[in-house]
C-alpha cells in the first residue's frame, strides 16, 4: 500500500519522517511512505497534488499540516481531523455578507465534487481515529480581521482555518483517491503575535498523530 504524506512545507511533515520506521512499516503494515511538499496555497496544492496522483498512483494521501482555529473549543496544539471542507475566498461581498459562487449561481451546490456547496470526505468512514472531526475553511488570504472571521464562520460553520486543504479534498474527489486532512492547531486565527503561537509543540502532536494513523491502516485497511 502506498500512503503519500503531503504538506505545504517541509517543516509540516519533518519530524513525521524522522520519527517512522520505514522498514518495519512495509515488513509488518505492507505500507511504504513517501513524503512530498506541496508549496503552500490551493493553486500550488493542486498542481502538485495532480502531478504526484498520475505518476505514483498513491493509495491513500495524507495531508498534515498546522493551521488556525477560530474557537476556543479547540485547544493550542490540538490534533484534528478535516471532515469537510470549502474555499472561503472565492467570493464577492455585498452590505457585508459574502456571496459564493453557489449564490451567484456560477456552481450548482450538488454539483461533484460538491456536497451542499461542501467539499466532505466519504472515506472517513473507513479508518478508525481517534481525533476530533471539524469543518474547515480555505482560504488564500490569512483572515487578520475580527470581522472576516466572524463573516466566514457564519457563512461556511468552519472551525479551523488553512490554505490548502480544500485543494486535497477538490483533487482526491475527483480523482477518487482516498485521503485524510490532519492538522494541529498553532494559533487562533487573527492572533498575529507569533509569540503566542505553539508551532513546536503543534508539531510534535500532529507527528505522534500521524504515525499513530499509520500504525492502524493495517487494521482498517
Amino acid at each position: 500500500m502506498k500512503v503519500v504524506i503531503a504538506a505545504a512545507t517541509k517543516m509540516e511533515w519533518q519530524q513525521i519522517h524522522d520519527t517512522i520506521d520505514p522498514k518495519s512499516l512495509i515488513e509488518n503494515n505492507h505500507i511504504e511512505v513517501e513524503f512530498i511538499t506541496t508549496g503552500i496555497g490551493v493553486m500550488a496544492t493542486t498542481y502538485a497534488l495532480i502531478n504526484f496522483i498520475f505518476k505514483s498512483k498513491p493509495d491513500l494521501i495524507i495531508q498534515v499540516g498546522i493551521a488556525g482555529s477560530y474557537t476556543k473549543d479547540l485547544q493550542l496544539a490540538e490534533v484534528v481531523l478535516v471532515d469537510e471542507d470549502c474555499q472561503g475566498d472565492l467570493v464577492v461581498e455585498e452590505n457585508d455578507q459574502l456571496l459564493d459562487l453557489f449564490d451567484l449561481n456560477l456552481n450548482d451546490e450538488n454539483m461533484v465534487p460538491f456536497l451542499n456547496k461542501k467539499l466532505p470526505n466519504p472515506w472517513l468512514k473507513d479508518f478508525v481515529i481517534s481525533l476530533k472531526k471539524v469543518p474547515a475553511i480555505t482560504i488564500s488570504e490569512v483572515t487578520t480581521s475580527a470581522n472576516r472571521s466572524i463573516q466566514l464562520q457564519q457563512k461556511y460553520n468552519g472551525k479551523i482555518e488553512t490554505m490548502e486543504g480544500a485543494a486535497l479534498h477538490y483533487v482526491c474527489l475527483q480523482n477518487q483517491v482516498p485521503f485524510i486532512q490532519v492538522k494541529a492547531i498553532s494559533n487562533y486565527v487573527g492572533e498575529r503575535n507569533k509569540s503566542n503561537w505553539v508551532i513546536k509543540d503543534a508539531l510534535s502532536n500532529l507527528s505522534s498523530a500521524v504515525v499513530d494513523i499509520l500504525l492502524s491502516l493495517k487494521i482498517t485497511l
